[in-house]
């Protein structure tokens, strides 16, 4: 039986820090509402790409309240009511399990594809026919989530294993997964690549709400029960009142650990040829924007002058300032006005810990 897609939503996950992307992304303006690649936000993209596979009423954002606001003036076609907000980040199982409850509640037929707000993604078509596909399977009872198709051995990604092919009619070819493995070292994640049989984990996921719901009571029954009594008040007087005082004792957990890692049922399409980037630090900048003959990348406005400079990325803050380099290979070098960020392209994911730092230190200004 074909699926009916007038019961099919998208979810955009859109409350992160990115502070990978740091010092551009802030506490106040994360990298999902930053024009990172261009003249969109990567917001903007992630709902553009949706809108002609989904109508806006059958969008929903979930976020928090600060980035909600900013998130409203940049995708007008979003109804206000569709903007779900945690009170608290409280990591994706929660997430997932407010956006299933409230779905459910207004459409018990529903399913969902949970998106992050900060993706890249070149090719639209396959994205739209992954995700008709992927809504399929997920009809017949199983967790789908999209792979990646590994290009490299990265250490920044989850890795996803498949097992045998699901049986049935599918568009698209459809796996069992096997195991999910965190973030690998150098070695392991060279003999994944090896293996052929690994996809990265995108973080994108399609399931029916009901069958989420079941999941999230049978693994994780604190947070089952916290969301039925969410659900009970959602849309009455007292929605708000009652989230408030459910949401922060919630545990902070993900979806791929508190749920994808044990459930049955789970099955993947490994995707090639998405051209898909998480935006995860600088160095994915070099994935997604079109180098010059030296391999340099000069974004956001700056003039760059570049001597006897190769692969190295420029993100400026001003059309005013000018910053030239010399002799400078495999760099990213980024100035916002009140900070400098300059490390080598192969330890861009260390920022993470320079941000770690100014918190420990209570150097607010700079977060």
């Amino acid at each position: 039986m074909a699926v009916d897609f007038s019961h099919t939503y998208a979810v955009i996950m859109a409350g992160g820090g990115g502070t990978r992307l740091w010092p551009v992304s802030r506490k106040e303006r994360p990298k999902q509402l930053l024009p990172l690649l261009g003249q969109e936000t990567l917001f903007q993209s992630t709902v553009k790409r949706l809108e002609d596979l989904f109508p806006p009423e059958r969008i929903i954002v979930v976020t928090v309240e600060e980035q909600a606001r900013e998130m409203k003036q940049q995708a007008l076609v979003i109804p206000a009511e569709n903007y779900l907000i945690e009170p608290a980040p409280r990591g994706t199982a929660s997430v997932v399990g407010l956006a299933a409850t409230v779905l459910k509640k207004r459409d018990p037929n529903a399913s969902m594809a949970i998106l992050p707000s900060d993706h890249f993604i070149r090719n639209v078509d396959l994205f739209h026919y992954l995700l008709k596909a992927a809504f399929e399977v997920a009809d017949n009872g199983y967790l789908v989530t999209l792979g990646i198709t590994p290009t490299a051995p990265s250490m920044a990604y989850g890795y996803i294993q498949q097992g045998r092919s699901v049986d049935g009619d599918y568009k698209y070819p459809v796996y069992t997964v096997k195991s999910f493995k965190e973030k690998p070292d150098e070695q392991t994640a060279q003999q994944l690549l090896r293996a052929g049989d690994h996809s990265w984990n995108s973080g994108m996921f399609i399931w029916r709400a009901d069958t989420i719901m079941n999941e999230i009571n049978k693994q994780m029954p604190q947070l089952g029960a916290e969301l039925k009594v969410i659900g009970e008040a959602w849309g009455t007087a007292k929605q708000n009142e009652v989230l408030n005082e459910r949401w922060y004792d919630l545990k902070n957990e993900t979806i791929d650990y508190g749920i994808m890692e044990k459930a049955e049922g789970v099955a993947v399409l490994p995707a090639g040829g998405l051209g898909w980037s998480d935006v995860g630090m600088w160095s994915s900048l070099f994935e997604v924007l079109l180098p010059d003959m030296d391999g340099n990348i000069a974004t956001n406005s700056s003039f760059h002058l570049a001597h006897e400079t190769h692969n190295t990325l420029i993100y400026g803050g001003s059309t005013e300032r000018l910053i030239v380099t010399i002799g400078v290979d495999d760099m990213v070098i980024v100035d916002t006005g009140d900070a400098l960020l300059v490390c080598k392209s192969d330890q861009a994911q260390k920022v993470k810990e320079v941000v770690e730092h100014l918190k420990k230190h209570r150097q607010e200004k700079y977060l």
